[in-house]
C-alpha cells in the first residue's frame, strides 16, 4: 500500500500534469492586465510548474508528516541533472559556441543543391539534434531553439509552422541522442545497469535513430517550404550594424568549457566550478559575448528539480505497471507513459526491475526515447526549448496540446524504426 507522502505527491504529480496543459489559459489572463495579472503571469511560466508543486509537497510534508522527513527526503534526491543542464543551458547558448556552430550549420547548407532557407532549416532540424550524441542532448536543444528562434521564427508570424517545427525538433532531439551511451538523458540512465556501451548504442539504436530523424527533418521541410520561401522573401534587409566576429581562439576557449562540462556530467562540484569560471572568462570579455542565459537556465533547472522532487515519489505506481508489461506493449506504454513523466525516471525505474531480457529493456529505452517529444516534461532538454522559443508563440506561450499533436506524426515515424527487426 502506498503511504500517505505518495499519495499526495501523486496527487501534487498529476495536478501540475494538468496545470502544465493550461498554461494559455493562465498567459491570456496575464495578457489582459488587471490587479492578479502578476500571479497569473507566474502560473503561465511552464518552466515554474513542477517546481511550484514540489513547493507544495515539501510544505505538505513538513507540516502534517514532519521537517526530519522533509528534509531527509530532499537529502536523498539527486539533482545532478538539473544542475548540469543549467550548466551546459548557460554555456553552449554563448555568442561564441552559437557563431561556430552557425558557421557549420551554414557550410553544410551549402552543399545541398537547394534553395538556402530550405537547407538551413533542414540541417537545423536534423544535423543539430544529431550532434547531440556527442554534445549532449540539452546542449543541442539549446543550439537549435537559438537558431531557430534567430532566423525563423522571429520573423514569422505563422504559429502552426512554429508548432510543427518544435514538434519534429523535440523528437528528433530525444531519439538524436541515442548514437552514444552518455548524451541522452534515458540511456545514461541505464547504460551501466545494462552494460550498454556507445558500439552497442549505435548497432542497436543509432542507426534507426538518425534514419527517423532525417525521415522527419526531410518531410517537415516539405511541407513548411512555402512558409520558408515567403518568410526569406518578405523579410526586409537588416540595417543593424554587425558586430566584429569572434576570434577563433575565443571560440576555441568556449569549446573547452563545453566539453570539459560535458565530461564531467556526473560531477557537480566539476562542472559548476568550470560554470563560475566560464561566468568570469565571459564577463572579462564582453564584447564578445550576448547576455548569458543565466535566468533561463534557472528556470529551466527550476522545473527539473521539480519533476524530481515530485517524480522520486511515483515508483509505487510505474515500477509495477512497468514490470508487467510484455516487450512489445512496453514499447507503446513506455511511449504514452513518457508524456506524463520524464524518460530519463521512466527508464531508471524500469532498471530496477529484475529479471528482464535483453528485448524487455531495448522496449523500454526505445519507446521512451520515441516518446521524448510529445509533452514539456518528456525530455530534459524540452523545457530549454520552451524557454528559448516561447516568447514568439501567440500570448508569450506554447500550447502543451499542439505540441503533442504536432510531435504526433515524428514519434510514429520513429516507433516505426525502432520496432524494425534487428
Amino acid at each position: 500500500m502506498p503511504t500517505t507522502m505518495e499519495l499526495v505527491a501523486t496527487l501534487l504529480f498529476a495536478i501540475a500534469i494538468i496545470h502544465t496543459f493550461s498554461v494559455p489559459i493562465f498567459a491570456r489572463l496575464a495578457n489582459r492586465g488587471g490587479p492578479h495579472s502578476g500571479l497569473w503571469n507566474m502560473l503561465s511560466e511552464v518552466e515554474a510548474v513542477f517546481g511550484v508543486w514540489a513547493f507544495v509537497l515539501i510544505c505538505f510534508i513538513a507540516l502534517f508528516i514532519g521537517i526530519e522527513p522533509a528534509v531527509e527526503y530532499m537529502n536523498t534526491r539527486n539533482f545532478t541533472e538539473p544542475a548540469f543542464v543549467f550548466a551546459i543551458m548557460v554555456v553552449a547558448a554563448s555568442r561564441p559556441i552559437l557563431e561556430l556552430v552557425t558557421t557549420l550549420v551554414k557550410f553544410l547548407a551549402r552543399a545541398l543543391p537547394i534553395r538556402r532557407e530550405y537547407s538551413m532549416y533542414f540541417i537545423i532540424m536534423s544535423v543539430v539534434p544529431l550532434l547531440g550524441s556527442f554534445i549532449t542532448e540539452p546542449a543541442a536543444m539549446t543550439l537549435a531553439a537559438l537558431l531557430l528562434r534567430d532566423a525563423y521564427f522571429q520573423h514569422s508570424g505563422r504559429a502552426g509552422f512554429k508548432y510543427l517545427t518544435i514538434g519534429v525538433l523535440f523528437v528528433n532531439i530525444s531519439i538524436g541522442g541515442v548514437l552514444t551511451s552518455y548524451a541522452a538523458p534515458p540511456v545514461l540512465m541505464v547504460a551501466a545497469t545494462f552494460e550498454w556501451d556507445t558500439l552497442y548504442m549505435l548497432q542497436n539504436f543509432g542507426w534507426r535513430a538518425a534514419i527517423a530523424v532525417f525521415i522527419n527533418a526531410t518531410l517537415l521541410t516539405l511541407v513548411v517550404r512555402s512558409a520558408l520561401r515567403e518568410d526569406a522573401d518578405s523579410t526586409p534587409p537588416t540595417t543593424r550594424r554587425e558586430r566584429p566576429p569572434v576570434p577563433p581562439v575565443v571560440m576555441l576557449i568556449h569549446v573547452a568549457f563545453l566539453v570539459g562540462i560535458v565530461l564531467s556530467a556526473h560531477h557537480p562540484v566539476m562542472f559548476l566550478g568550470m560554470l563560475m569560471m566560464f561566468v568570469g572568462y565571459a564577463h572579462a570579455y564582453s564584447k564578445h559575448q550576448n547576455p548569458l542565459l543565466i535566468r533561463e537556465g534557472l528556470m529551466v533547472g527550476f522545473f527539473l528539480a521539480g519533476l524530481v522532487i515530485l517524480g522520486g515519489l511515483q515508483k509505487w505506481w510505474l515500477q509495477s505497471l512497468l514490470g508487467g508489461l510484455p516487450p512489445f506493449v512496453l514499447f507503446w506504454g513506455s511511449t504514452a507513459l513518457t508524456a506524463i513523466t520524464d524518460n530519463a525516471a521512466l527508464t531508471y525505474l524500469g532498471s530496477l526491475v529484475e529479471g528482464t531480457s535483453e528485448v524487455w529493456r531495448y522496449m523500454l529505452v526505445a519507446g521512451s526515447v520515441t516518446g521524448g517529444g510529445l509533452t514539456v516534461i518528456a525530455n530534459a532538454p524540452n523545457p530549454a526549448g520552451f524557454s528559448i522559443l516561447k516568447g514568439t508563440f501567440p500570448d508569450g506561450a506554447i500550447s502543451p496540446l499542439r505540441l503533442l499533436l504536432s510531435a504526433a506524426v515524428p514519434t510514429l515515424i520513429a516507433a516505426g524504426l525502432f520496432l524494425l527487426p534487428v
